[in-house]
């Protein structure tokens, strides 16, 4: 019988590159987002506002319908906001944080009971280098991506007992839609900021134009699913690796300065 997974936010970027991988390596791919996607990929597919806590509800009470049990969740939902902490309004952050925190609460607290009856089950969470290393303009979705690791490793230890094994993806730059569905802020250049949030935001999304393609994050998180013990990150590409690896040795403050020379100055 084929393991089944489910993957949040997965009509388009990493989500669906990962179902379209994942159905060629024998899994039963469950899909779930707000719109629902026709791809062959998906044995079944739900829609779902994972924020919504009545509408994930709805969501389980379908897929334990035709299947008794889980053997992974990959949250892949998500969502960008750029510009200034000083220009973000109180709708902006409570949508990034509905989506990118609470969605992901919500719908990994109502799979752990399918995940606890398989044998080394998994969550994946799909979290970010900008987790790690702090990206200014896009403070908010860097705040969301660092809690998303600090959620993953408190949950690792709350479900070692039970063999369920949880861990952060982190993708550095990715050619996804994700650049341009990100909400930018409706101030961009001002006497008091000159140009540096457009700056800085033409250089993240040049950046991803030129990132990977996510095939390359679903064969990392193809590993995940079939690594034996799992650590609490694992980063995608090598480069993004060794910056990561860096920042545990530098000082922080040279961190700090060296994002700023590239995303701030």
């Amino acid at each position: 019988m084929n393991k089944t997974v489910l993957i949040t936010g997965a009509s388009s970027g990493i989500g669906l590159a990962t179902a379209k991988y994942l159905s060629t390596k024998g899994y039963d791919v469950l899909g779930c987002s707000r719109k629902v996607s026709t791809e062959p990929c998906f044995s079944k597919y739900y829609a779902c506002d994972i924020s919504n806590p009545a509408s994930v509800q709805s969501l389980f009470e379908a897929i334990q319908k035709d299947y008794p049990s889980l053997y992974a969740l990959i949250n892949c939902a998500g969502m960008g906001i750029s510009g200034a902490v000083e220009y973000t309004t109180l709708e902006e952050v409570q949508t990034i944080l509905d989506v990118n925190l609470v969605g992901q609460f919500l719908i990994t607290k109502a799979a752990i009971p399918l995940l606890r009856k398989e044998q080394k089950s998994r969550i994946i969470n799909i979290s970010s280098v900008a987790g790690e290393l702090i990206i200014p303009f896009q403070t908010f979705y860097s705040m969301t991506k660092s809690a998303m690791n600090a959620f993953t490793e408190g949950l690792k230890n709350e479900l070692r007992p039970f063999g369920i094994g949880v861990v952060s993806v982190l993708p550095g730059d990715t050619k996804t839609d994700f650049t341009k569905n990100r909400q930018k802020s409706a101030i961009e250049t001002d006497a008091l900021y000159l140009d540096r949030i457009a700056r800085s935001v033409q250089k993240m999304e040049h950046d991803e134009e030129h990132g990977v393609e996510p095939e390359v994050v679903s064969k990392v998180i193809h590993k995940a699913l079939k690594k034996k013990t799992l650590p609490v990150m694992m980063t995608v590409g090598f480069s993004y690796q060794f910056f990561v690896f860096l920042k545990r040795f530098l000082p922080r403050r040279l961190v700090s300065w060296l994002l700023y020379q590239m995303y701030g100055k």
